[in-house]
């Protein structure tokens, strides 16, 4: 097992570079895609979990695969895609996009001058640990955060991700944190869990752990399946998973 904490650090001196408003960022690819009613993405190498369920694998520790972006040239790449196909949203994805902390809240600050919501797809471990980055999101109010838990208990978390159970109290720390600094929930902060390797308990259990964080919360949880991409379904072959509820693309 692994501290994701302590793999923040090795991952950031990886893909991050400089810092302040000229932070670059390693990334993959830029794109459009249907999620969200229709949003711009960077998908972005580097993440601080190794998911055993991840869409993004085959990038996502390649860092001899990406490319360098100041925010400038990423959010250009991102502002093209957007204005193309009528798009009000941005997002990174693909690996963790808060480890390069400057870098994100540029990025954000930019599309808050143009108008469009950038969405902050997260696993909310540096989150959790650090109520300053929490206030920071806080401050714009064209962000949402969207913190994906890898399941719905700390055993499970420990399973999927191979990390130390800890994790999952960051992600749920990740959230306190978030509306404590004054983000409102399922308006900026929105819950996801995958949900393909839990029992019906769990996923109840789970529901009432965040109601007791806001009541609102569990009106807006984004349940997770796995898609059963080719490259996806190697995967969990590798690992000896079978999910209980997927989706076939």
């Amino acid at each position: 097992m692994y501290d994701p904490l302590a793999r923040s650090d090795i991952v950031k001196r990886k893909v991050c570079l400089g810092g302040r408003d000229a932070e670059e960022r390693l990334y993959f690819r830029f794109r459009g895609g249907r999620w969200y009613g229709g949003v711009s993405s960077g998908d972005v190498i580097g993440c601080n979990l190794s998911c055993k369920f991840c869409w993004a694998w085959r990038f996502r520790d390649r860092y001899d695969w990406g490319k360098f972006y100041t925010p400038l040239s990423s959010y250009a790449k991102l502002r093209k895609i957007a204005e193309k196909n009528g798009y009000d949203k941005v997002r990174l994805t693909g690996g963790e996009p808060t480890l390069c902390r400057d870098h994100l809240i540029s990025l954000i600050e930019l599309a808050r001058k143009d108008g469009y919501m950038f969405i902050v797809e997260t696993n909310g471990i540096l989150l959790g640990q650090d109520k300053m980055y929490s206030r920071e999101l806080a401050g714009f109010n064209n962000a949402l955060v969207r913190i994906s838990f890898k399941g719905v208990n700390r055993d499970e978390f420990a399973m999927l991700t191979g990390a130390f159970p800890i994790g999952f109290d960051l992600q749920l720390s990740a959230v306190k944190n978030l509306l404590e600094s004054g983000l409102e929930p399922c308006r900026n902060v929105v819950p996801a869990a995958m949900i393909s390797f839990s029992n019906d308990a769990d996923i109840a259990k789970f529901a009432i752990e965040l109601s007791d964080i806001d009541e609102k919360l569990s009106e807006c949880i984004d349940w997770e399946v796995v898609i059963m991409y080719p490259h996806v379904r190697a995967l969990l072959r590798k690992y000896g998973l079978r999910p209980r509820r997927y989706i076939n693309p």
